[in-house]
This record gives C-alpha cells, structure tokens and sequence, in this order.
C-alpha cells in the first residue's frame, strides 16, 4: 500500500472510526500543530545534550501520539477509543511533568535573568527546546479554541498537559544551555 493513498485530494482528512474532516477543520489543524510539536521535539532529542533530555522527551513524543489519538476521535467515539487504546493523558502524565517542572528548578534553569532570546546561547538543543514551546503553546491554544463547541475535546487532562509541557520546554532551553 503506498503513502499516497489519494483520499485527500479534495480537502478531506480521515479521523479515526472512518469519520473524515476538512483539512481546514479546527480539530485538524489542532490535529497539525500537535504533529509539528512532535516533529519540533524530535530536532530537540536528536540535538539535546543531556541523556536525561532525550529520555524525557522520547517519553513525551510516545505520550503525544496518544494525545493525537484523544484528538483525532470524534465526538461521542471516546469509549471506543479508551476500549482499544489504554494509553491516554491523565492526570499522573501531567504529575510527571510536575515533577520535570520541579527538578528542573532545582537544577538551575531557574537561574536565568531577564528575557530569553531563542539562540541567543548558541545551543542546537536550547533553541529547539524554544521551538517545541511555541508549538506546545499552539496545539494548547487549538484545545482552548474547541471548548464550548461540540468539537470539544472532553479529557481536561489534555490542556494541563499542554500547558505543563511548555513550562517544561522553557525550563529544558535554558538547562540544556547550562549543559553547554
């Protein structure tokens, strides 16, 4: 079977359980901005300088396949997807990167003073730790953007995640510029 299935070529995208979308649908574009922070968290971990960041952020990218399953689910096919995907955002995920949050803190990263300025240090892992933020804060924001509508994406879980991911982004920049 080839990538190139041809199914999109009239503006439509599959969800999960045969529903399709536009491509220019909310869900999907959150659907996107979910993928380009996968994708910004993969220059971080091929870049990143300490082994404990590539750890961490290996079991990010695995929990954001997840979430974009959570997403990717339409309305009212939640059950159906919990029957067939035990792995979901939940609170202990987000606990986790309290924990991230905390060590990090401790660690130094908190040291900083002032503005950070993406680069600014000349470290790889570093600015692409600022990358993988602006898309976090993106994909976060397109969660926000679909309360109160019948696209809502019920799991709460999933925009404390978001949003305890980008504090951990920040924090990694500025601990993987002390690495340096």
């Amino acid at each position: 079977m080839s990538i190139a299935t041809k199914k999109g070529d009239q503006g439509q995208t599959d969800l999960l359980f045969g529903c399709r979308l536009a491509k220019s649908h909310p869900r999907v574009h959150l659907l996107g901005a979910t993928d380009e922070l996968n994708a910004a968290l993969g220059l971080l971990r091929v870049s990143a300088l300490r082994a404990e960041s590539k750890e961490l952020i290996d079991q990010v990218q695995r929990w954001l396949i997840a979430l974009m399953g959570e997403i990717a689910t339409p309305p009212g096919s939640e059950k159906r997807y919990a029957e067939t995907h035990p792995v979901q955002i939940d609170a202990a995920k987000v606990e986790f990167l309290d924990g991230w949050v905390s060590k990090l803190e401790n660690d130094g990263a908190m040291e900083f003073k002032g503005w950070a300025l993406p680069g600014e240090a000349g470290v790889m892992s570093g600015a692409y730790s600022d990358l993988a933020r602006t898309f976090c804060r993106r994909a976060e924001r397109g969660v926000v953007d679909l309360e109160g509508t019948a696209e809502a994406v019920p799991n709460p879980e999933i925009v404390r995640f978001l949003n305890r991911l980008s504090d951990v982004l920040w924090l990694l920049a500025r601990w993987e510029e002390r690495a340096a």
